[in-house]
Formats: structure tokens, C-alpha cells, sequence
């Protein structure tokens, strides 16, 4: 893909832009236009987690992506990290996940809400 292949987009907060048709069923999204204005490159958007905690959460799994990084916008999230640790991740806290690292949600606020950037746009996850 080449520079001029990519769409500028612009998008503002919609609460009803918040939709519960992302990967996990008990988060809602918000799509930010990434994917389509980057012929697939990437994929942003913004994710709320549903109170109370769910236990599916807590199920290790892995992505076949390139790169992925999460920014804490409000709230705190528990992770775990196959290899690294557990960790409380609060407002302003980020981390990129390696391709493949086995990981889980160990428990979240009820209201936190994420940045998620992932390349490629579309990719597959492994449960474990």
C-alpha cells in the first residue's frame, strides 16, 4: 500500500457510535474509520467493557497481528501477560502486545474505556 492509497478521516465522539458487534461480547465499540480509510492497514477504535466483569474475559488468548497497542482513556483494566506478569493498567497507561503473547483480562472497572490500535485490519484470535 502507498501513501495515496490512504483516506484522510476525521471523527468525533457519537455515543450512539458505541455498537456491541466488535470481537468480545461484552464490549461495545467504537469504530474509528481506520480500516476503511487504510484499505485495511489497521484498525482502531475505542471500547468500552460492559459491568459487571465477565469471566470470558478471563480466557487466555493470542492475535495473529502485526502490531497492537492499548491506551487507558478512563477507568483501569487487570491483565495478565503469558511470560510477563499481571499488571493494573489505569487512566494513561498503555502497552503494545507482541505478536501472538498469550494474554487475559483479570478484571475492569465499570467504566473503563480503551484506545485499541491493531495492524493488519483484520486478523484472527486463538484462544488457548
Amino acid at each position: 500500500m502507498t501513501d495515496s492509497e490512504q483516506q484522510f478521516v476525521v471523527n468525533h465522539l457519537r455515543e450512539d457510535d458505541f455498537k456491541k458487534d466488535g470481537l468480545r461480547p461484552y464490549a461495545t465499540y467504537r469504530d474509528l474509520g481506520f480500516a476503511k480509510a487504510t484499505n485495511g492497514l489497521a484498525q482502531a477504535h475505542v471500547i468500552r467493557l460492559l459491568p459487571p466483569f465477565s469471566p470470558e474475559a478471563a480466557k487466555l488468548h493470542y492475535h495473529t497481528i502485526h502490531f497492537q497497542m492499548v491506551y487507558v482513556l478512563k477507568g483501569w483494566v487487570k491483565n495478565k501477560f503469558v511470560g510477563q506478569g499481571e499488571f493494573l493498567m489505569e487512566k494513561g497507561s498503555s502497552w503494545i502486545q507482541p505478536p501472538g503473547i498469550e494474554h487475559a483480562i483479570l478484571d475492569y472497572s465499570d467504566d473503563v474505556e480503551l484506545l485499541e490500535v491493531i495492524l493488519p485490519a483484520e486478523f484472527d484470535t486463538v484462544n488457548v
